[in-house]
């Protein structure tokens, strides 16, 4: 009786080291094929970021145009964002939003003020950038240009929702904004959502009297690491397809000895 046990138990050890043998392989397998996916899809990032880099690059050096000829862009589904732009119109400045930010490592506000266009209609202006001591207009009046301007900037498009989940809800009760809900400071400006253009304006850096706000704050430099990624993901497959060959000539010549 012990000796059929025995020899049951033999028989089967075969069998369960070929069950874990096909088991690794598969294991092995699926995990190169991620990587080699995930080297793949920042290779396509990679393409994607060097196009969206050269469109930028391409819109800025268009000439600037007025904001009736951007919205025509607009409505015919094309993308506005970066073009040059120029407005002329009346600051209201009564209603300005701000929107938490940094500049040169300093916190602070960019300050977003309703401009008035000739007519009813109203685009918000991205004036630039005021350090956090400054939120008020009551200590920076000098720059609280009054009259009619000409802003000359370049248009950046709205978002239609949170970019992140990271990011924090916009704080409407100290007209603080995280995110730029075109939406939400419409409403906060008291402001009629079919009155106001749906895009944005980014103000050049000419100097604002009294020094601000510190115009010229569009961000350009956008990261692009998506070349290192790739080299990192197909360089584990790579480091895995080593491993694993030498493991197998390990075992093999192994087995030849025996």
């Amino acid at each position: 009786m012990a000796d059929n046990i025995a020899d049951g138990r033999r028989a089967a050890r075969p069998f369960w080291r070929w069950v874990r043998r096909i088991a690794t392989l598969v294991l092995l397998a699926v995990s190169f094929t991620v990587l080699i996916a995930l080297g793949t899809w920042q290779v396509h990032r990679l393409q994607w970021k060097e196009e969206l880099l050269s469109d930028i690059a391409e819109r800025r050096a268009m000439a600037p145009v007025g904001v009736d000829k951007l919205g025509a862009v607009l409505a015919s589904g094309d993308d506005v964002d970066y073009r040059p732009v120029n407005v002329s119109g009346t600051f209201d400045h009564a209603h300005e939003q701000y929107f938490f930010a940094t500049h040169d490592g300093e916190p602070g506000y960019y300050v977003y003020t309703p401009l008035k266009l000739a007519g009813s209609e109203f685009i918000f202006v991205n004036r630039g950038f005021v350090p956090y001591d400054r939120k008020e207009p009551a200590t920076r009046m000098t720059g609280q240009v009054a009259g009619e301007v000409t802003v000359t900037g370049l248009a950046r498009s709205r978002l239609d929702g949170k970019p992140s989940m990271m990011v924090p809800e916009n704080d409407l009760a100290k007209n603080i904004f995280y995110w730029k809900d075109l939406d939400a400071m419409t409403a906060h400006a008291g402001l009629t959502k079919g009155r106001v253009l749906q895009f944005f304006i980014d103000a050049n850096d000419a100097p604002n009297p009294g020094g601000l706000p510190i115009g010229g704050v569009t961000q350009f430099d956008f990261p692009n690491n998506h070349l290192q990624y790739a080299v990192t993901w197909y360089g584990l497959a790579a480091t895995l397809a080593v491993v694993v060959a030498i493991f197998w000539f390990r075992e093999r010549k192994s087995g030849s000895e025996k």
